[in-house]
Order: C-alpha cells, then structure tokens, then sequence
C-alpha cells in the first residue's frame, strides 16, 4: 500500500513549512515612565500579566491576575512609598 500523499498545492511540498506568526503580547508602558529607556511595560499573555523593562525586553516577570491587582491596589494606597 502506497501511503505517500500527493500535495494539493505547491506550498505543501516544502519541508518545514512555516506556522502561522504567533500573536504576541501587546506591550502597553506605563503613564509614568518618561523619556526613552528606563520604562516599565506590562501585558496580557497566556493567562498572566507580564512585565518588563523597556531596555531589556528579554526579561519578563509573569503574575497571576489577582496578584497583579493586589498589587496595584497596594501601590495607589502607598503602601509601598519609600
């Protein structure tokens, strides 16, 4: 029994077709950051908030929602003011 499949299209006999580009987060910088550089970021992606700094977009902290409103709750009460 032959099993070899016969393309319908062209673009089936490459070897490693690409996938579809994978959506990404969307990066959205905080109202306080200033200049260029220096800016906290933060998105929704796969179920956490996520966070980076602007000038090492590599590093990415992950929080579950709850965490990351309890946190900001904190920060609008000052209870992280130094």
């Amino acid at each position: 029994m032959n099993t070899s499949r016969v393309p319908e299209n062209q673009h089936d006999l490459s070897p490693n077709p690409s996938p579809s580009p994978r959506p990404r987060p969307r990066w959205r910088k905080s109202s306080h950051s200033v200049g260029e550089g220096q800016c906290v970021e933060v998105a929704a992606w796969g179920g956490l908030v996520r966070l980076r700094e602007s000038d090492d977009p590599d590093a990415v902290l992950g929080a579950a929602p709850a965490v990351w409103a309890a946190f900001v709750r904190g920060v609008k009460a000052g209870l992280y003011d130094a």
